[in-house]
């Protein structure tokens, strides 16, 4: 299974921005498609992007659609997500996560996850 890990994590104030990043320790992930998710307390995993595994536009959870870009490093090895213009309701721990699929938005098509890192932001 591939080892992951987040970082960029942090709290913010509303309106303001993070990016988010995903890395492997020890296998690379560049053959697989990826995934971003987050969980706020008392609720459940919900997806926020995925992208293919060579990269390309990605697609987007309609909450963040507009305000969240995902991405991949120049050798598919690391992935991004860049936070704009964001709210309250965004406050929530991110995990990244690794899928055989193409690019899916359910949590049970996924394998390999990172510990998260958490996002705090306030009004």
């Amino acid at each position: 299974q591939v080892q992951l890990v987040e970082s960029g994590g942090g709290l913010v104030q509303s309106g303001d921005s993070l990016r988010l990043s995903c890395s492997p320790s020890g296998q690379p992930f560049n053959k697989y498609a990826m995934g971003w998710f987050r969980q706020a307390p008392g609720k459940e995993r919900e997806f926020v992007a995925t992208i293919s595994l060579v990269g390309g536009p990605g697609l987007y959870a309609d909450s963040v659609k507009g305000r969240f870009t995902i991405s991949r490093g120049d050798t598919k090895n690391m992935v991004y997500l860049q936070m704009d213009s964001l709210k309250p309701e965004d406050t929530a721990v991110y995990y990244c996560a690794t899928t055989n699929w193409a690019q899916s938005m359910d949590a049970s098509q996924y394998d390999s996850w990172g510990q998260g890192t958490q996002v705090t932001v306030s009004s």
